[in-house]
């Protein structure tokens, strides 16, 4: 039974930080799209009428604008992609721990082994659940499209389901998928490895113990290091996302994540690269503090050996 009790609270835990912090991550798509250079190839004036926001002038727009209600507008398919995403990653951290990469003698692990480790199971993670992402992604900038007059796009999680699979077929479903991975290899590289090392460096030179407040910095750090490593990547895989396309699926926009990279930088500068900074740090903050400390205690009370 402790297999399925595992599963379940921390189905349970992921399901709460993400409807908790979920206006947060809305708020950060919305800040990421604004003044988007790419539009203006197309014509498109949008970016240019709206001004830009910071984090709090932008949460409050959309409250104002379209209701309270919408700061959770995706929140069912974020739900669906942190169940997918991160059961895969962290499964596949230890085997490649446990099994491929494996600890040295004395039990540490190096650090190029952690960062191997959390670059490829992240990707994997995320290679599993992006069409969920995707569909987060539409539903997050519904709100926007309505306001500049745009026909409404996606009614429901099903229906964007199905909307993807009549224009792009399943192929559609992983539109994105490319800097998408590139994003959860980085976003990895900085919380399972920035976790996992700075953990056992604590445990083998300090005087704490494998308890709540190791487990509480290292999640800390882990936070900030993934914030600060997997931003630029998630502004280009919600851009990507978000592009129009033409009948066939394709990006009317960006030919590639590289294409999307080198338009931000060039017509936006590179600090476009980090919009939405801090409402994803203020996310990935407690989300990391509070999802590592109940995986512990789980993992604790399951009588499995700490991470």
């Amino acid at each position: 039974m402790k297999g399925p009790l595992t599963s379940l609270v921390k189905l349970q835990d992921k399901q709460f930080l993400s409807h908790t912090t979920f206006p947060l991550d809305l708020t950060k798509t919305r800040l990421q799209i604004q003044g988007e250079a790419a539009l203006r190839h197309l014509g498109d004036n949008t970016g240019e009428a709206l001004p830009y926001r910071g984090m709090i002038r932008t949460a409050a727009g959309i409250v104002q604008e379209e209701g309270l209600v919408k700061l959770w507008q995706g929140a069912t398919p974020a739900v669906y992609r942190h169940v997918v995403y991160s059961g895969v990653r962290i499964l596949t951290y230890e085997q490649l721990r446990g099994t491929v990469l494996r600890r040295a003698d004395d039990n540490s692990f190096p650090l190029w082994k952690s960062i191997v480790g959390g670059m490829v199971a992240g990707a994997i993670g995320q290679f599993f659940a992006s069409p969920t992402d995707l569909v987060k992604v539409q539903m997050q900038m519904e709100g926007r499209r309505r306001l500049e007059g745009k026909p409404p796009r996606i009614r429901s999680v099903h229906h964007a389901f199905m909307m993807i699979l009549s224009e792009g077929g399943v192929r559609g479903l992983w539109a994105g998928w490319v800097p998408n991975v590139q994003r959860a290899a980085l976003v990895n590289l900085g919380d399972l490895t920035t976790y996992d090392s700075t953990k056992h460096f604590l445990l083998l030179n300090t005087r704490l113990q494998d308890g709540v407040l190791c487990h509480s910095i290292s999640s800390l750090c882990s936070g900030l290091i993934a914030a600060i490593l997997g931003t630029p990547a998630d502004v280009i895989k919600t851009r990507i996302m978000n592009q129009p396309r033409d009948k066939q699926g394709r990006g009317l926009l960006y030919k590639s994540s590289i294409d999307c990279l080198i338009q931000a930088i060039r017509g936006e500068g590179f600090m476009s690269l980090y919009k939405g900074f801090v409402p994803t740090w203020m996310r990935m903050a407690p989300w990391s503090l509070v999802f590592w400390l109940t995986y512990e205690q789980i993992r604790r009370i399951a009588g499995v050996s700490s991470f």
